[in-house]
């Protein structure tokens, strides 16, 4: 059987903050039967020019992140950020004009999926045969719930993580308040939504925070930690690849389980 071939999308903050969820995606990822690749000339996404209105200004980002994830003739393109995973998305609609650029940006949105979308859509995976012995909460995100559409993916995986209790994160569906330049721009509100978040994880008793957004959990962890509440936090490219048993690895043709739909974990 022919090895799905992955190109890893590499994220600003998966390499300056969280330089162990890259590692984690890798070996889960070739664990689970797939080759992998890294290009190298990889920058940035562009999305937080993009958002600040420099358009024109992010069109060289843009070009330079499609040439590098189309360098490797790759099956799929999988990235650990979901916000980041949907600004490629959408190059397609921002470079349709352009001769060149737009096919690239098209077939480069095609193949990009976010990580445990990936495992569990895609690969048909349902346990990873990871084991976390920790009462823990997961923070939603809202680019991969609202713009991906993608709401249950990961609290499947996480749900059959051996010893993992997860514990019900009230208002999940609310924003941590980071939102890129959204917490530079309007400090005063972002930090009203980060303690309403920071209250609700706090009240669950978790020892651990998990999430699927290197973003929001570098937001949520220094505000916890600013309060006085340091709390353990894991992106899900770590958890699924902690104290890994091969032989719990687990497919959704094995188990007497349906498909999980999208839209199916919570509101919004």
């Amino acid at each position: 059987m022919t090895k799905p071939r992955v190109c890893i999308f590499s994220t600003c903050l998966v390499d300056l903050l969280f330089p162990n969820v890259g590692q984690a995606m890798v070996e889960v990822l070739e664990r689970l039967g797939c080759e992998t690749f890294l290009p190298t000339k990889q920058v940035c996404c562009g999305q937080p020019t993009y958002n600040s209105g420099y358009a024109a200004g992010s069109m060289k980002t843009f070009k330079n992140e499609i040439d590098a994830l189309a360098s490797v003739d790759a099956d799929y393109i999988v990235g650990p950020s979901g916000s980041c995973v949907f600004m490629i998305k959408e190059y397609e609609a921002i470079l349709k004009d352009d001769p060149v650029y737009g096919p690239k940006a098209k077939q480069v949105a095609d193949k990009i999926y976010e990580f445990s979308q990936f495992i569990y859509r895609v690969l048909g995976i349902v346990d990873c045969g990871a084991e976390l012995d920790a009462k823990a909460t997961v923070h939603r995100s809202c680019h991969m719930t609202r713009l991906i559409g993608e709401r249950t993916a990961p609290f499947v995986l996480l749900d059959h993580v051996k010893g993992l209790n997860r514990i019900p994160l009230k208002n999940v569906q609310l924003c941590c308040g980071f939102g890129g330049t959204f917490s530079a721009k309007h400090p005063e509100l972002s930090d009203s939504m980060v303690d309403e978040k920071v209250q609700n994880i706090i009240d669950t008793e978790a020892e651990v925070l998990i999430g699927t957004e290197q973003s929001c959990l570098m937001n949520i962890a220094g505000r916890m930690n600013r309060l006085g509440h340091p709390i353990r936090v894991m992106h899900i490219a770590e958890v699924l690849n902690h104290q890994v048993d091969v032989n719990r690895i687990k497919y959704l043709a094995d188990v007497d389980e349906a498909v999980v739909p999208a839209n199916g974990e919570g509101v919004f």
